[in-house]
This record gives C-alpha cells, sequence and structure tokens, in this order.
C-alpha cells in the first residue's frame, strides 16, 4: 500500500492563497483538477523527483470550514539544507515557521507551519 494523496480543507474563495502557499511557499506545482470535480472548487499540487510523484495534497473546500490544528500531512525533504531553503521560502512569503521542535523527532530535523487557513503542516529531513 502507499499513499496516493492527502487532503486539507479551505473555506470557500481560498484557492490563491491556497496556491501562494501549496504552489509558492512549499514549491509544489499545481495540477489541473478532472473536469467533473472543478465545479466543488478547491485546487491540487503536486511535488515530483523526476517523472516520480512523491506527494500530492488537494485543497477541499468544505463549509462550515474548521482549520486541521493537530491532524497534518508531513513531507520530507531530501536534505537538511533543502529544510532551510523551504523554511526562507515560506518566510518569504509571510509565512510563520515553527522550529522550537526542529531536533525533537528521532532521526530528522523540522519545522511545522500552517497554510492560510490554519491547517497544521510538518516538514521534515532525515539528519
Amino acid at each position: 500500500m502507499q499513499l496516493h494523496h492527502v487532503q486539507v480543507a479551505a473555506p470557500k474563495g481560498g484557492e490563491e492563497e491556497a496556491r501562494r502557499f501549496w504552489r509558492d511557499g512549499l514549491g509544489m506545482a499545481e495540477v489541473e483538477k478532472p473536469e467533473a470535480l472543478r465545479a466543488r472548487g478547491g485546487c491540487w499540487f503536486r511535488s515530483h523527483d523526476g517523472d516520480r510523484v512523491t506527494a500530492e495534497v488537494h485543497v477541499g473546500i468544505e463549509e462550515p470550514f474548521q482549520p486541521q490544528r493537530k491532524a497534518h500531512p508531513g513531507f520530507v525533504l531530501p536534505d537538511a539544507a533543502a529544510l532551510d531553503a523551504c523554511a526562507a521560502r515560506l518566510r518569504e512569503h509571510g509565512v510563520e515557521v515553527d522550529e522550537r521542535e526542529r531536533a525533537t523527532f528521532d532521526g530528522y530535523l523540522r519545522f511545522h507551519t500552517a497554510d492560510p487557513f490554519g491547517n497544521r503542516v510538518e516538514v521534515l529531513a532525515p539528519r
């Protein structure tokens, strides 16, 4: 078994803010939603390693909206340099990055952040 995607929720009309976070901040590529699902709103993002999809996030519109402050996706980057570059890119886009737990997960360095809607996101890299 392998994970296909993670879905996070956003309030109605949140697509542009989602793009700034997932595409511009985290560096994922936006992919077109299937025609049958477009009317629901939201947007999808993927990360690749060459031709291989390594992560996929579906941002779905949910009303009423409630951010997930504990439940979260965790994304692994190749190394500490990539982790630090990602944190810097997020900060450049005005996103708060919390590194208080940077060294608290055995074998990894990490930070936590939140998408524009308050959903928690964890980013890790092997030590």
